[in-house]
């Protein structure tokens, strides 16, 4: 690989309605050409997705001996796929870093959206610089989870489906789609989502929270209305966290 190259991975967001792709360069977390992004095809069967992803990457021209990071809406546990929400049910029991890589005939590596940008905050976005558990929760149509002591991630985090006190599963009791969906106001949603930091507060002492999504640009309109303990950002990267994310993640599994 030419040196200028060695600390450079390409990153792949798949969602339920686009995915998305850039080089990294990894020692700034910064992208070094211009996001490429293509819809998500109806159905998003397996065979479809890695063609678009391989599209993705051809895109951009680079030696084929860079790895490929790609952020997937699912857990992975041992390389799998146990379940599957928002794409198509094909994925069940699949392995998805060797459908990808026999499409694109480079090295891959596969990992949980959330975890994607819970991790590329803690190396160079809010969490930078911080040490201890850091738990990130990404607030959207559900509520993705991250956390990371020490700078090691543990994966497969699905804090989103803690039930509270009340029985209720959080991520139907305050995702950002709840707020929309009954007209909350931020003052409503924000005792619900300081139930859920209450609770997870009590489960692991972190040293910060993070919290992501697409709303946590208005995060001044709720969070200084939640109180925990432990210090809580918003997240810096915003749609760039899970192409940044498994890019390192990439990059750190597969390089020599």
């Amino acid at each position: 690989m030419k040196k200028k190259y060695r600390k450079v991975a390409i990153g792949v967001d798949v969602g339920g309605s686009g995915i998305k792709g850039a080089p990294v360069d990894l020692k700034t977390g910064q992208f070094l050409d211009e996001r490429y992004r293509v819809p998500t095809p109806e159905g998003a069967s397996p065979k479809a997705i890695a063609k678009i992803i391989r599209d993705i990457v051809d895109h951009f021209e680079l030696p084929s001996e860079l790895p490929v990071g790609v952020s997937f809406p699912a857990p992975i546990v041992r390389g799998s796929i146990p379940f599957m929400a928002n794409l198509s049910k094909e994925w069940e029991g699949l392995f998805p870093a060797r459908v990808i890589s026999r499409q694109l005939k480079r090295p891959v590596a596969v990992m949980n959206d959330a975890d994607a940008a819970g991790y590329a905050e803690v190396h160079y976005g809010a969490a930078n610089g911080h040490h201890g558990t850091i738990i990130m929760l990404t607030l959207g149509t559900g509520i993705g989870s991250a956390v990371v002591s020490n700078g090691v991630l543990v994966p497969n985090t699905e804090l989103g489906h803690l039930v509270l006190a009340s029985g209720t599963e959080a991520e139907k009791y305050a995702s950002s789609a709840v707020f929309e969906r009954e007209g909350l106001s931020y003052e409503e949603w924000a005792g619900r989502l300081q139930e859920i930091f209450s609770y997870i507060e009590m489960l692991f002492s972190p040293d910060l929270f993070i919290v992501g999504g697409g709303i946590s640009k208005k995060h001044k309109k709720f969070l200084p209305l939640i109180t925990t303990n432990a210090p809580i950002v918003p997240a810096d990267l915003l749609n760039s966290a899970g192409i940044v994310g498994s890019a390192l993640f990439a990059h750190q599994t597969l390089s020599s």
